[in-house]
């Protein structure tokens, strides 16, 4: 049987060749796309992974080197730094004897006086000035960064040698005998959590794609096979030559789907999903993956012809005979519901933990997503009464009863696209809230105002240290600021300055009149505190404090003035770290906080949105084959029709609008419950309430749908291809 079940599908016919290359690519496409979106989503846990040994921390126990050899401890110092738009991240390291723990990527730990740096760090050095970048790293380069060690090939990276005694007074210092191999998974719950849910969702399209594609002529195979039952096959073998039908193309599609892996891999290898592109042997999805992909693909599409088979197994006149299928009741909303409820019990219970948080929460998005295919069906058979009870003219009719008779399948067409508009929702929803809720609003002054922190204990500044930064080209001034004792009631600005101090920088306010010290924010500006109408006219409050006196208390923020250009922004900061190398917090303005963190969601909200681009064609492949097939399938009753004189373009509204009124329908209620899931969690999690989506989210949602529909109007001339006299007469 498995010799006649391949000559059916290999010699059976134009019709059966069509079919098998139709099935094939379509399972080649979904399979490709399946292992590609394994292998991204392995891909950001590696990239955390190999930059896991910069955040090692103390490891409990005596530890050994090759040979037996005690491994001598080593302080350790973890910090950020920027250049311009970009992350540095910096290690300083003091070895403190010869047998130092291993560190991935480099073949030695720098000794005082040496750093190693990453090759794009490097190019980077190279490319500017020395007063600009070169100079924050003392000494000179000992070699590079190997790529084991590195996040990305973007990555920034330097690893700098000084004295133990030099980065033990770094706060935040630790001392380590073990470097970490492995990293944190991704930091942020909400994050994750958009991650996940993006992941299924660009695997529920490619899922359902896949299985269109196997259920190709599905009706006329169910009438071929009713024949064989007639003429004496059993029921055994009806089964076998149908499963090695579909598993044949299904083994020839997921072949060329591996074929296609290398170059998906290398399109996704230049996308900086987290701001870092990723290695391309990164994107791997891995031989359990792999192997379960080359298996299951083939069984799946078995399975799916044996379950297609089971009328024609009961009966062979089962498929003449048929009957409406019971239609779907309003039960298939509880998944959706349960879904949001689960979403909705978490708020006031929010686990502490990030992994905790997505457990909690990741399941109920799930949920929902399955919910919304199983409530599909109800929802387009509603969708049709309702089309019915208006219907007017004789398509709409047709349509409306074609729907409500096999709702199912018509929702099956249409569901790849119903998901994807629901994650671009979620995420959509997540990620604008986020950017609108955590995004300071700059001040103007703000770009030109360069802070130099010095933790919660403060600092003392070295002699001449501020005249010497002073005198850097572009800075405009440079004046300290101190710690306000009065700072923790509420309201009260968080440092002093003298009013001599604010009388030359008039542009960030004044004292009142008489006044010789005066409260104000660590940054001139109160950025983060919404301080009203900051600047010239700002008459900041007076501290009953002398200038001695505050001149005594320890600086909390040097702040230096710069002309707005580029080259100064950098220069300044290169001067700070090397006044200031001990910093905690590298110097920075405001607007580099802030870009960092709204470039970082703005990436998370692009990846949204390549999620719907990416679903989209998989999507609209999975409606072009349903819709193609549904005309292959009804292509007798559509030929009747046509013989009774029904217009051919009459027969083409109702085929449009069996798929167009689905499509709208649920896309709209998938909109609307992505929202009501945003919001649940956002309440939940961060107690925010859901902010506007941007209308680059209506843009590409009405785009999507635009597409989709355009992609049911290129199946409509196979109708007249396949609903002529001979068809009527030949089947």
């Amino acid at each position: 049987m498995i010799r006649f079940g391949l000559r059916l599908a290999l010699a059976g016919g134009r019709e059966a060749a069509v079919r098998f290359v139709v099935i094939a690519a379509a399972v080649a496409l979904g399979a490709g796309l399946l292992l590609a979106t394994i292998g991204g989503v392995r891909g950001l846990d590696a990239q955390f992974a190999r930059a896991g040994w910069l955040r090692s921390q103390p490891f409990p126990g005596d530890q050994t080197v090759a040979g037996g050899a005690p491994v001598d401890p080593v302080v350790w110092a973890h910090r950020y730094d920027n250049f311009g738009d970009r992350w540095i991240e910096r290690l300083e390291v003091g070895v403190t004897g010869p047998n130092p723990p291993a560190v991935p990527g480099l073949p030695r730990l720098p000794r005082p006086g040496e750093y190693f740096v990453s090759p794009a760090l490097h190019d980077l050095i190279a490319a500017n000035p020395v007063d600009r970048l070169g100079a924050r790293f003392p000494g000179h380069e000992a070699g590079l960064i190997a790529d084991r060690g590195l996040a990305s090939p973007d990555a920034l990276v330097a690893v700098v040698g000084r004295t133990p005694g030099e980065v033990g007074g770094i706060p935040g210092a630790v001392t380590v005998t073990s470097v970490s191999t492995t990293g944190a998974k991704i930091p942020t719950a909400a994050l994750d959590l958009v991650l996940s849910v993006i992941a299924g969702g660009l695997l529920f399209p490619v899922l359902i794609f896949i299985g269109t594609a196997t259920r190709l002529s599905a009706a006329r195979r169910e009438q071929r096979f009713a024949a064989m039952r007639l003429v004496g096959a059993t029921p055994r073998q009806v089964t076998m030559l149908a499963a090695v039908e579909s598993a044949a193309a299904a083994v020839a599609g997921t072949a060329a789907g591996f074929a296609l892996l290398p170059a998906l891999q290398a399109a996704m290898a230049q996308y900086p999903i987290t701001g870092l592109r990723p290695f391309p042997e990164d994107l791997s999805p891995g031989w359990p993956a792999m192997l379960l992909v080359a298996v299951g693909i083939p069984l799946a599409a078995a399975a799916a012809s044996r379950l297609a088979m089971r009328r024609v197994r009961i009966s062979p006149l089962g498929v003449a005979r048929r009957v409406s299928p019971k239609p779907p009741s309003a039960w298939r909303l509880i998944p959706v519901l349960a879904g949001l409820a689960e979403l909705a019990y978490f708020i006031g219970r929010t686990p502490h933990s990030s992994n905790g948080q997505v457990a909690a929460f990741l399941p109920g998005f799930l949920v929902i997503m399955a919910g919304l295919v199983i409530a599909g069906p109800w929802l387009t058979m509603v969708g049709a009464r309702l089309l019915a009870g208006r219907a007017r003219r004789l398509p709409t009719l047709v349509a409306a009863r074609r729907l409500a008779d096999n709702p199912q399948a018509a929702f099956r067409a249409i569901s790849g696209v119903v998901l994807g508009v629901f994650v671009v929702s979620v995420a959509t929803g997540v990620i604008t809230t986020l950017v609108e809720r955590r995004t300071v609003h700059d001040d103007p002054l703000s770009e030109v105002t360069m802070l130099q922190q010095f933790g919660n204990e403060g600092g003392r500044l070295p002699d001449g240290a501020v005249d010497r930064v002073r005198a850097t080209p572009g800075v405009t001034f440079a004046v300290p600021v101190h710690r306000n004792p009065d700072a923790r009631r509420a309201g009260v600005p968080s440092s002093l300055i003298t009013c001599s101090e604010l009388a030359s920088i008039p542009q960030y306010g004044r004292c009142a009149p008489g006044a010789e010290t005066a409260a104000i924010w660590y940054d001139l500006v109160g950025t983060r505190h919404d301080w009203p109408d900051t600047g010239e006219s700002t008459v900041w409050p007076t501290s009953p404090l002398t200038a001695a006196q505050v001149a005594a208390i320890p600086v909390d923020t040097l702040v230096v003035g710069l002309d707005g250009t580029a080259a100064a922004h950098e220069r300044a900061r290169t001067a700070l770290e090397v006044e200031f190398p001990d910093f905690e917090v590298g110097p920075a303005t405001e607007v580099d906080f802030s870009n960092d963190q709204r470039g970082q969601l703005n990436l998370y909200q692009q990846l949204a949105d390549a999620v719907m681009l990416f679903s989209l064609p998989i999507a609209g492949c999975s409606l072009a084959v349903s819709v193609a097939a549904g005309i292959t399938d009804r292509r007798r009753p559509f030929s009747l029709l046509r013989l009774t004189g029904v217009p051919l373009k009459m027969l083409r509204r109702v085929v449009a609008l069996e798929s167009a009124v689905p499509l709208l329908a649920v896309a709209v209620l998938a909109s609307v419950t992505g929202f009501a899931a945003a919001q649940l969690f956002l309440r939940a999690q961060m107690d925010y309430d859901l902010s506007p989506p941007p209308w680059s989210f209506y843009a590409l949602t009405a785009a999507g749908l635009a597409i989709s529909l355009a992609i049911i109007a290129s199946t409509l001339p196979l109708l007249e291809r396949v609903t002529g006299p001979e068809t009527a007469r030949n089947e």
